[in-house]
């Protein structure tokens, strides 16, 4: 069973996201705080880290930039509604900088369940 971390500052979102990915049988962790997330990364072994971009603190382009500098076989997924920047901007960066997959918020369920099964079977295929 495929371990998830979500890291998003929207309560509200994780939980939903929690709910989609479990009922789909995959094991799901979630926080709001990026420095929080980057711990679980450190302590635990994660599949793949779905991560918004923007977020207090520690924002999701720094959580991409980590996870790929220091667990470079790790995927990642990257989600944005926008802010500052257009979602689009900020989901091609993120895509420059490694993401596995972009997706812009609201997330269609369908949309975000073919999106972790097929990062996860690139990961499958790669190892094996």
């Amino acid at each position: 069973m495929p371990r998830i971390l979500v890291i998003d500052d929207n309560a509200e979102f994780c939980s939903i996201l929690q709910a989609h990915l479990t009922t789909n049988g995959h094991r799901v962790e979630i926080t709001q705080d990026g420095d929080h997330g980057l711990r679980l990364l450190e302590d635990g072994r994660f599949d793949l880290v779905l991560t918004d971009i923007l977020m207090p603190q520690r924002d999701g382009i720094e959580i991409l930039r980590q996870v790929k500098q220091r667990w470079p076989a790790l995927p990642v997924i990257a989600v944005s509604g926008g802010g500052w920047l257009a979602a689009e901007d900020l989901l091609a960066m993120a895509g420059r900088l490694g993401a596995d997959r972009v997706m812009q918020k609201p997330v269609r369920r369908e949309d975000l369940l073919n999106a972790v099964d097929a990062v996860l079977r690139e990961v499958l295929r790669d190892a094996g």
